[in-house]
Order: C-alpha cells, then structure tokens, then sequence
C-alpha cells in the first residue's frame, strides 16, 4: 500500500510540474488521443476527424500514424495516453469487440480520474444508453469476451466500469445519413481548439506539499453530482498557501469546463469603484464578451443571464467581503448545469455567511514537507550537506509550517554559510520578518477595535489557556461578553482552538502581535499596554516605570523560589491595570498595593498563608475573577465582604487550607465557587448565594456535612461532593431549584431525602461508589409525586429489594437508568410504571433471578454477567410485542441450548446471508454463542457485516453493542449470551470516524445507488468471529443466528433469503437443458410430452422445479442408457438451490450409474 502511495505522490507531483512548466508542455508528444475500432472508423469518419485536427494544429495520435515501426504497441500506447490532454473514444457498432479498444478505455479513464483529463465520447451511429448499460452489440459482444475470460473477471468487470463512466460523460452523437458529417466534425474541431489553447496558470516555483491538498479539495469538488452546480471553499491563515492552491486545482480541472475565469487579489482589487472592473473580467474570460458596465447592480442580471446555461470553473482568490460574493457569484442559478465555483478568504465566516457548506481549511505543510521545500528554497536542490540539518530544523521550527515563511527565510539564506544562517534567525526570532509580518497583518488590520484588542490580549498572554477561562477572564477584563470577538478571530485564522477546547494560535501570528505591542514603545516596557516577558515584568515593578497604559500583567516565573524585589507603589502607579495573573513567583521584598481598578487577579502558588491584606483594605467594586488556586500554604480565607462583585472565586487544592469566612456565602454576584482537592476543610459556611450556578466541593476528604442553602438558589446547575465524607443531604437541600445535575462519590452510607423529587430542574443523578445508599421519605410527601429526573446512575451502591419500589416511584419519569453491580434479586412489576423508560443496564446483577415486567418504550436492556436471571425472565425478553416495533438491543445471559424464538422466520448457525433491493431494509436480529470449552475464561467475539454490491466487498462492525462489561471494549460481544437487536445499517454506514474511511464509504454509497437505480439484487452477510488472542489458538464459539424483517417498515418483495440472482441464472440454464431434451424425450415417444410441454409453456417461472422433479422421474425410468448425464444434470440442480439431502441422494445414483455404465 505505501508502495501504491507513493507512486501516485510521485505521479500527482508530475502533474503539477508539468502542468506549471513550459518546458514540460513542449515534452508532450500530442494534445489529442484518439481511440476507436479500426475496421468501423479507420477509412471514414476517424481520418477525416484526424486530418481536421492536424490542419487546426492540434496535434493529434492515432495508432497507425505516430507509432514508429518495431515499437511495442503495448507500452507505446500507454506513453502516449500518459502523454495526451484531451482523449476522444469513438464509439461505434464494433468497439466493444475489441479487446484492445477494451484496454485502451480503461487507461483512459484512469487518467480522467488521477490527472482528470478530458474525456470526450463519440457516440458514432450506436445508442449511449447501448453503451452505457452494455446492451444491444455492446452486450453481445461483452458476453462472447466473458466466455474466453473465465480466469479473469477483473479485467471484464474494468471494461464494464470503462463504458459505463465514459458513456456518462458530455460527448457528442452523431446518426450517419441524418446530418453532414464534415459539420459534425467541425463543431468538435471547435471545442476542442478552444479547450487546447487554454494557457495554463503558473502554480509555484517549488509545489512541495500540493499533492495531498489537491486531492482533498478535488474529492470535495466531486461531492456534488456532476450535473449540479457546486461552491467549494478554501480558508486559512495568510501565507498558508491559499492562491497556490486554487491555481493548481484551476490547471487540474480546467479542461471539464466551457468556461474559466480565474479572479485574483480580489480584496485588492474590489474597491467600490473597480468591483464592476470584476464582472466585466468575469465575463470576457468565460464567454468573450467585452461589456463596460455603468454599475455592480447592472453587472448582477448579465452574468446570471449569460452564464446559467454554461458550465462555468470559476475561481475567486482572496475574498474578504460578502458583497464581493454576491456581485460575482450570488446564487447557484447563475451558473449552468455542472459548473464549480471557488472561494479562497482568510475569514471561515465569509463563506458560511453566503451558505458555503463544502469547506477546507488550509493548514500549515508537515515536518518532512517543510524541509523539502526550505531546502529547494535555500539549496535549489533536496540533497544538503548534513552539516546544515540542525539549522534548517531550526528554521523549521521556526516558521512552523507556514509556507510563506519558508520560502521567504529560504529565499533569504540562498548562498549563506551557517554562521549567517544563524546571525538572521536569531534576528528574525527577536523582530518578525518585515515581508511576513506584512502578510500576516492583513488579517489584524480587518478586525475591529475591540477584536484587535482581544487578539492582543490572547498573543501576549493566554496561549494555552482553556477556552473557558479565556472567555471568562476577557469578559470581567472588558465588561461584557466577548464570545464574539473570539469567534470572529477564529473565524479569521488568527485563533485556533485544539480538540481538547484549549486556545491556541501559529507561533509567527502570536510574534505578530507581540511585535505590536513591542512598537507601542521600543525602549520602555512600561510603556506597554501588555507586559508578558519576565525582564520587562521585573524591570517595571523593581524600578517602578509603569505607567497607565499598562491594562494586563501576565507573569510567568521561571521558577517558584524567584525574589522580585518589589517597589510598593509600582502596581498603584498602573491605574488601568485590570488582569493581574501570576503563575509562579514570590513577592518577599516590598508590600503590594492593588489599583482600585483591578478586574481578575489570579496568583498560583502563592507562598503565604494569607491572602494579602491590601486585596481587603480597600473596597473593589470592580474585582470580578480571584484565583488563588495550588497554595500549599494557604490555611485561611479572611473577610471577602469588600469583593462585592466577585463572580469566580477559586481556591481549588489548597491542601493546607482549614477555614473559610462566613462571608463567603453572601456574595450574591458569586457565579462559580471552586473549592475542590481541599483536604483539611471539615466543615463549609452557609450559602445564600442566589447568583451561584456551580459549586466544586469535590474531593474535600475530610468535609463531612453538605453546607445549610438559607435561600432559593434559582441559578445553580450542577453539584459535585465526589471524594467527601458527607453521609447525606440536609433538609434545606431543596432550596436548590434550580439544580440540574448531581454528581456523588463517596464511602461508607449515604442518605438521599425524598424531598430531592420536589426540586424541579434536577434531571441527572450519578451514584458511584461502593456506599451504601439509603433512601429517606419525607411524611408529607405524596404517594403520586414523583421527580422530572430523566438520567439515573446507581451503580455498585448495595441496593436492597425493600429500595426498589420506593426507588422506582421516585424516578418513575426516568429515560435511562443504571442498576449495574447491585445484589437485589428481584426488579418489581411497579417497573412497568416507568413508562418513558428507554434504557435499563443491570450489568454484573449476580443475584438478579427475576424482572417481572418491561416499560412499554424500553429500547436498550442490558444484563450482562447477570446469570442467575431465570428462564421465565429471558423468555419475557424475546417477546415479539417487545422488538416489533423496532429501535431495540437487548443483550442477556443465553439459557444454554435454548432455541431461536418461532418469530425468526430465517433461522441458521454460525451466520446468515439474504438479498434486499432498492432500500437498506430494517430486521431485527436474534444470536446466541456458547464457549466450546467450559474451562476456558470468559471471552468476546465481534459481528461483522459484509455487503455485496456488484463484487465490491464492504465489511464493518456491527454498531449499537454495549460494553461486553468493564472488562472488556466497546462493540464486543460476550460469550454464552444471547443478542436481539435491529440491524442499523444504515446508520453504520454514514458514521465514519476516521478519515481513511471517507473515501470508501463515498465508494459504498455511490454503488448501493447505482444498484438500487437498477433494481439490482445486494447480498448482505452477518457472521461471528473470535477477537483477541482466541485467533490463536481457533477455539470456535458456536452461533445460532435467527432474521425477523420488520413488516411494519419492509416491502417484503424486496428482501430474499436465497439467491434471486442464482435463481434466475438457474431459470435461464434449465430452459437451455429442456430444449436439449426435448428431441431425447420424443425418441422414446412420452406419452405426455405434449402435456408436459403444454404445462411447461403455461405454468409462471416459480413452477419450473416442480416440472422438473416430474422430468427427472420421466427421465430416469424411461432412459436408462443417459441415466449417467441425468444424474449430473439433477445434482447440479439441487445443489444450486442449496438442496443437500438431495445433492445426496442422486450423487448415489451418480457413482451406482457410473459403476454400471464401465461394466
């Protein structure tokens, strides 16, 4: 496969290359390939086209010319279809006899696919349709080849493939003796002369990296059908490649299309005045028409009107505005049937605004892609000397993928030794790259002043940082949301955000901006209105140079035992400082006097065991963030009653830390509260804090009793006492209304108050742990309340059978509920009452014996390693009330040698096969497995499903399998357990998760299309292998497999459970076998041959093996001497409709005649 790869590399590469170089086109040996059957065309209508092209200077092959004598027709004609730019197949009433035309086809095709070459088909005096579905002399001739390539169907099947792709391609029909054939082919003269003399764009001097980029946009470029129009768009950073890239794909593609108009440095040139410059440029290029237009609102009904029966490549390069969009390609209908429009911008946002769904991002080259082309830009060659390989990594580095940066540091270092090399990187690493920067700063110089500010603010400071705290953090720094301001510049390319919601950013965008905020002052840091870089930091607070301009401090230690010796008014003197964060570092020297202005202060380690003073002297009205997260030697948190406006306030594993204010609990501003890893706190003031929306206590080990709520608390939405040692709730609890998740995890017992089901919101409930969980009733509480939870979690919680019922009244509007590693043994009828019930897990329930009823809308179930469930129970389960309806998967102990429920109409053992047609049909199905050998531990085995559509094979897991248990991977499946559940197929289908995938699922798509378009028959497979190291050892897991296709949601004409294809082929051979008979069966004058004929004649196809049974009768009584030939001929029969009893019975007749007929 690699070997395969990279031969195409090597191949698109070549395109490239070719198609940018002047000196490559004068290497091609001719423009037009012509293929055609020589003995139709040779003498006639292929001279004449031939000799026409000549005369227009297009030069033009045909086997019978440019071949020299004594060449090896073989590779002569692949070079010169490798050699061609435009191929035309004459199709006429013989081609398809020729198995060379056959060949000749397929190469052409394959270059229309890999260097998408133009194809144009001649439709000579035949049908396309007789070519296209190989019917009339196609199909004749198609069938004599098959006979001869018995060993070699592949090749049959590519020449089928061939005709098929090419017949639905534009090309041109010509009926002899209806219309001039020299007007004929000069309308094809025409076209192509002016497909020939297109000039093709020059690309890159060094198109390193292309090829897997092209190849992506060329597979989103085909997305649509062929008959659609289709906008594509390419976005990124500036430098990244972008324009390149668009002309390489205006090259690749250009000859499908009857017009081209390539429009760059559109942002530039679209001033209000020059965007009409645009369309009259739009419509010389495509159509030759030279218009002057008085406005853009002029120009908007031409171009719809003259273009919208053409099918039109159009390509608009550096787009930044949407009005550029909608005065040169507005709407879909202004192109014609086929056409391709494409978009490069920097802003993601541009296109979604106009409605672009097919997107691209261009992203920076790959480590070995990037040393390619610096050592092209710097050596001119791709061989080095190795002494320079630590530099260009290096350098590398450095421009860490940005194509522009490469070329213009490599152009730069052109003819330097190392010592240069590294004199220029240390200066380009200190100050950007004038000719980048300039570049890169397009995108900044678009954004708003509050965006360029934002954009600053991340640069300098909170790369790195969680998209979360990012927002929160510049929200209390401006006053106000700023989620738009980030997305703009994530839409922008400026900001990227990882997949882990972590901000990040490309390392020259982030010198960018630094390089801004340096030039607010060159030589006094504290001029600044960012300060980031330790030496600045220390400069300006030691030799107090701060000034107002100074909004954010950001300083980050190189190491926690730092002194700084600190002036104590040098944070006073900063008046707008509003973020102050520290992430290491100690203040010893000197005290510290906040501004009054001060918005987020976060200091992480902090060495004290208070909280500085100064925070509290003064009132802060404007304090929205304090942070003072991992200070190991922090044991008290004072008075914050001063912090009136605080919104975040997190101390999280302070593990020193012993008590807290009871003023912390009136901040009525107070969002989020984070307390968590706390160990030493054993008790938490009282809460009223009516603003709070989430509260972190988890993992405070020694807290033993949740916090008094002394208010309603409307606004809080998830809670989480994981790792503490509070045994229950408190009766006020309650007061908590609008709490919507519960998160509890703990040890020893825990109580859950009924009054848990008054609070409105509550929908989630996780109980992990090995506690004990008990359950108290409020006495008031009435016997028909029960709470809106839809999502309970009680594994491992020691559940008892007197809990059940309480339990399951409580939570009778549950949807999903987990019972997992629980000993109770009976799940109560009061369970039906769960009537929105979708998904039950009992996983690992040893002592469950008996469920004595199911919800009426329970979908998933699933009780694994429950295996003392009675018989009765999984009786229950495989009712046919139950699955009916569909959407099921339930997944349960097997009950040994238990037989498939009589629902399963189709029933087998190891795996099953059926047929379906025109729609992926909707089943259920039933398998059980059993361990061979007893002695061997538990084990899971997989189920894959194949799909058979014209011989192309699609294998994938079966999707909707739980976890076989916490032992085992997701979508296996357990040994010694039975499994019902609806085949989602289709569904598996369009899942794709990796991206190799894409391409086949494309494929698979595509093909069950063209099938069902044909009504054609798709076998689909289900089979059981073993998984992991059991391939080993090939110890078998016995299978029964049963089908129930569900009525309800299935024509059942359209699903077969034996082979529809293999019967009619049968049909077919058995009418050819009676003819054959039939002068036989005269000679020896049957009485009822004219009856047996008759009935024959009349009776529908589906009869046709009963006739036969009575014709084998006949046939062996009255015809011992051909008795031999019978028996093969009926064995053959039988064992095509998979009859082995039969099959069986007459290969004893077989071997009894054949030893009779040798003695």
């Amino acid at each position: 496969m690699n070997k395969i790869r990279k031969k195409k590399n090597r191949k698109m590469l070549k395109v490239l290359h070719a198609e940018d170089s002047k000196s490559n086109a004068r290497k091609s040996r001719q423009m037009v390939f012509i293929s055609f059957r020589g003995k139709d065309t040779r003498h006639g209508f292929t001279g004449n086209l031939y000799n026409a092209l000549m005369d227009k200077g297009i030069h033009t092959f045909i086997d019978d010319n440019d071949l020299e004598r004594g060449d090896e027709i073989t590779a002569s004609l692949i070079k010169a279809i490798e050699n061609s730019r435009i191929f035309v197949p004459v199709f006429s009433m013989n081609y398809a006899s020729s198995s060379f035309c056959l060949d000749e086809l397929v190469h052409i095709i394959n270059c229309f696919k890999e260097k998408s070459r133009l194809v144009l088909p001649i439709f000579y005096g035949v049908d396309p349709t007789h070519v296209r579905y190989q019917t009339g002399s196609y199909g004749e001739e198609l069938t004599k080849h098959e006979e001869w390539l018995q060993d070699d169907k592949e090749r049959l099947k590519q020449w089928k493939l061939a005709l098929n792709q090419a017949a639905n391609l534009s090309g041109f029909h010509f009926s002899p003796g209806q219309r001039y054939e020299y007007k004929f082919i000069g309308e094809i003269v025409e076209y192509i002369s002016k497909k020939i003399h297109r000039d093709p764009l020059h690309v890159a001097n060094y198109p390193v990296g292309l090829h897997s980029r092209l190849q992506q946009v060329i597979l989103l470029l085909d997305k649509e059908s062929h008959e659609k129009v289709h906008m594509v768009g390419l976005y990124g950073a500036g430098g990244m490649g972008k324009s390149t890239l668009a002309k390489a794909i205006y090259n690749f593609v250009a000859d499908q299309f009857d017009g081209l108009c390539f429009l760059d440095n559109v942002r530039e040139n679209s001033t209000p005045n020059n965007l009409k410059h645009l369309q009259e440029e739009l419509l010389l290029k495509t159509i030759g028409l030279d218009i002057k237009l008085g406005s853009v609102s002029y120009g908007i009904p031409i171009i719809k009107e003259r273009l919208q029966r053409k099918k039109i490549l159009l390509i608009l390069d550096d787009v930044d505005k949407l009005e550029q969009l909608q005065a040169l390609a507005g709407e879909l209908d202004w192109f014609g049937h086929g056409s391709r429009v494409i978009i490069t911008t920097r802003d993601k946002h541009l296109l979604t605004n106009h409605e672009i769904k097919s997107t691209y991002e261009v992203d920076g080259l790959n480590e070995k892609d990037a040393l390619e082309l610096l050592r092209w830009m710097a050596f001119k060659n791709n061989t080095i000397h190795p002494s320079y390989e630590d530099i260009l990594n290096r350098v590398v580095t450095y421009a860490s993928g940005l194509p522009l940066a490469l070329e213009v540091v490599g152009s730069n270092l052109y003819r330097k030794d190392i010592q240069e090399w590294i004199s220029l990187l240390d200066e380009y690493e200190r100050i950007p790259n004038r000719d980048i920067q300039e570049i890169l700063l397009v995108s900044f110089n678009n954004l708003s002043e509050y965006q360029q500010n934002v954009f600053l603010d991340i640069a300098c400071c909170f790369k790195g940082y969680s998209l979360k705290e990012v927002e929160n953090i510049l929200s209390a720094h401006y006053g106000f949301c700023m989620k738009y301001q980030i997305g703009v510049l994530i839409d922008k390319s400026l900001i990227k955000i990882h997949e882990f919601k972590y901000v990040t950013l490309h390392n020259l965008i982030e010198m960018m901006g630094k390089e801004i905020v340096r030039k607010e002052s060159v030589i006094e840091p504290g001029e600044h209105s960012r300060l980031w870089f330790y030496n600045d930091i220390v400069h300006v607070l030691s030799e107090n140079t701060g000034s107002n301009r100074i909004n954010i401090i950001h300083l980050d230690c190189p190491s926690i035992e730092v002194v700084i010796d600190l002036n104590g008014k040098a944070l006073e003197k900063m008046k707008n400082l509003k973020t102050l964060i520290i992430k290491r570092g100690c203040f010893f020297k000197g005290s510290m006097h906040f501004p009054l202005n001060l918005r987020v202060f976060k200091w992480q380690t902090y060495h004290s065991e208070c909280i500085p003073s100064n925070l509290f002297n003064k009132i802060f009205t404007n304090m929205k963030i304090l942070k003072f997260d991992n200070c190991k030697y922090l044991t008290d948190i004072p008075d914050v009653s001063s912090l009136s406006n605080l919104e975040i306030f997190s101390f999280k594993y302070c593990e020193n830390l012993i008590t807290i204010h009871n003023s912390i609990g009136f901040l009525n501003k107070l969002k989020f509260l984070n307390a968590k890893g706390c160990d030493k706190i054993m008790s938490f003031p009282p809460l009223k804090l009516t603003s709070l929306k989430k509260l972190r206590i988890n993992g405070c080990e020694s807290l033993q009793n949740f916090p008094e709520i002394l208010d309603k608390m409307e606004y809080i939405e998830t809670i989480s006492i994981d790792g503490t040692s509070i045994e229950g709730f408190p009766a006020s609890f309650e007061n908590l209304t609008g709490l919507v998740d519960v998160s509890i995890l703990g040890k020893g017992f825990f109580t859950l108050p009924s009054t848990i089901c008054e609070i409105p919101n509550l929908s989630t409930i996780w109980y992990r742990s090995k506690q004990t969980l008990l359950l108290r009733e409020n006495g008031k509480m009435s016997s028909s309340v029960s709470s809106n939870v839809t999502d309970v979690n009680l594994q491992n919680s020691n559940i008892s059978d007197e809990c059940l019922p309480i339990l399951l009244k409580w939570f009778a509007n549950v949807k999903e509920l987990n019972l997992s590693k629980n000993n109770f043994k009976i799940l109560p009828k009061c369970l039906k009452e769960c009537r929105l019930l979708q998904k039950l897990e009992l996983n690992d329930c040893k002592s469950l014996e008996e469920i004595r009823g199911t919800p009426p809308n329970l979908k998933y179930f699933s009780a694994l390693q429950c295996e003392s469930l009675k018989p009765s129970t999984k009786s229950m389960l495989l009712n046919q009330q139950v699955h009916e309806a569909g959407e099921t998967a339930f997944h349960f102990p097997s009950v040994g040698n238990e037989m498939i429920p009589k629902w399963f109409e189709h029933q087998s053992k190891g795996g099953i096969s059926f047929w379906f047609r025109n729609r992926i049909p909707s089943i259920a199905i039933f398998f059980s497995t059993k361990k061979e050998y007893e002695c061997i531990s538990n084990y899971s085995i997989r189920l894959d499903v194949r799909l058979f559509v014209n011989d192309y094979e699609w294998i994938q897991p079966l999707p909707y399998l739980p976890p076989s248990s916490s032992f085992w991977t997701d979508g296996k499946i357990l040994v010694n357990h039975t499994n019902v559940l609806e085949l989602k197929l289709l569904k598996r289908i369009n899942y794709v998760r990796f991206h190799y995938q894409i391409e086949e699922k494309r494929k698979l798509i595509s093909k069950l299309n063209e099938a069902f378009i044909k009504n054609e028959w798709i076998q689909m497979k289900l089979e059981l292998r073993v998984s992991g190291y059991l391939d080993v050892y090939e110890w078998i897991s016995l299978t029964k497999f049963g089908i129930h296709v569900l009525k309800e949601k299935n024509n059942m004409e359209d699903i077969k459970f034996s082979n529809p294809n293999r019967k009619r082929k049968l049909d077919e051979y058995l009418n050819t076998s009676l003819s054959l008979l039939h002068p036989l069966l005269k000679k020896h004058k049957f009485v009822e041959m004219e009856v047996f004929e008759k009935e024959l004649i009349e009776q529908p196809q589906h009869s046709l093996a009963s006739l036969l049974g009575r014709l084998q009768i006949w046939v062996v009584s009255f015809l011992p001497l051909n008795i031999l030939s019978v028996c093969l001929f009926c064995l053959l029969y039988h064992f095509i409709l998979d009859d082995y009893v039969s099959c069986f019975i007459f290969l004893i007749f077989f071997t009894i005649s054949y030893y009779f007929s040798f003695t």
